[in-house]
C-alpha cells in the first residue's frame, strides 16, 4: 500500500491509501475517490514531501513493520465485518435505497458507489458508511 497526499478542487488536502499509482488513477477515474471533508470528486495528487527515516528507520514517521501490522489488523477487522454481508457490486446505491424505502427486505450488503451516489444516499437519509479500506469484487484479490 502507498499513502498519497491528495487535494480536492476545493483545496482540502488529505491522505489516502492505494495499492499503486495506477490503482489511484483507476479508482479516481471511476468516481470512487472523493474528498472526505466536502465530498468533492475532483481529486488530484497533492505535492508532498517524502517521509524518509534515519538509519535503522529511527526517523520521523511510522516504522514500516508497525504500519504493516496496523494495515493487517485493519484489513482483518474489515474482513470479519464483511463475513455476514453480501457483495452487490455497483448495484449498491440502488439496493441500499430500496431497503431504506421498504421496497426490499433489510440485509447487510457491501459494494461500490460513486462519490455522487454516496452523496445522494446521505442526502436521502439512507444509513451507509464507507469502509476503511477499498474493496474489490470477491473473485478479485484485494
Amino acid at each position: 500500500m502507498i499513502v498519497f497526499d491528495l487535494k480536492c478542487g476545493s483545496g482540502h488536502v488529505f491522505e489516502a491509501w492505494f495499492g499503486s499509482s495506477s490503482a489511484f488513477n483507476e479508482q479516481r477515474d471511476g468516481g470512487l475517490v472523493a474528498c472526505p471533508i466536502c465530498g468533492d470528486g475532483e481529486v488530484e495528487k497533492a505535492m508532498m514531501a517524502p517521509n524518509i527515516g534515519a538509519k535503522g528507520n529511527q526517523g520521523p514517521g511510522v516504522p514500516p513493520a508497525a504500519m504493516k501490522a496496523a494495515m493487517a489488523a485493519l484489513a482483518a477487522a474489515q474482513s470479519k465485518a464483511l463475513e455476514n454481508s453480501t457483495w452487490v457490486g455497483t448495484a449498491f446505491a440502488d439496493k441500499a435505497r430500496s431497503m431504506h424505502l421498504g421496497e426490499a427486505p433489510a440485509a447487510q450488503i457491501h459494494g461500490q458507489a460513486t462519490a455522487d451516489e454516496a452523496r445522494a444516499l446521505a442526502e436521502e437519509g439512507v444509513p451507509v458508511a464507507p469502509l476503511p479500506l477499498p474493496i474489490v469484487p470477491p473473485e478479485t484479490c484485494n
